[in-house]
């Protein structure tokens, strides 16, 4: 397997970033500037200079974002479902109707 060392700043700290495999190195620096501009939101709102603390607000930040993600999936898939459903009837219907009409077809002259 394949290992990168991706050199990254977050919050004014430089860190090394083992990268592995085939991950897109334009996608990890996507979440590094993503964490590092998280980070300063949270410290201007807490006027806290302690980086531990703003590194777990920040965290607790991001975990809010990605549960209420979770939440808005669980929601879409129940919708998806749902119609799944409607349609599944609709072809039914569709199908029932397709049927009465051939018969009334044949009658016709």
């Amino acid at each position: 397997m394949k290992e990168k060392i991706i050199e990254a700043e977050i919050f004014g700290n430089k860190y090394r970033i083992c990268v592995k495999g085939e991950e897109d190195e334009r996608y990890i620096s996507q979440l590094i500037d993503y964490v590092d501009q998280k980070m300063h939101e949270v410290a201007v709102k807490s006027r806290s200079g302690d980086v531990a603390k703003i590194a777990v607000l920040t965290a607790m930040n991001i975990a809010d974002e990605l549960f209420a993600a979770e939440r808005t999936v669980a929601q879409l898939n129940k919708a998806l479902d749902r119609l799944e459903e409607e349609l599944a009837q609709i072809e039914v219907q569709v199908k029932e109707n397709d049927h009465n009409f051939k018969s009334l077809e044949k009658l016709t002259p």
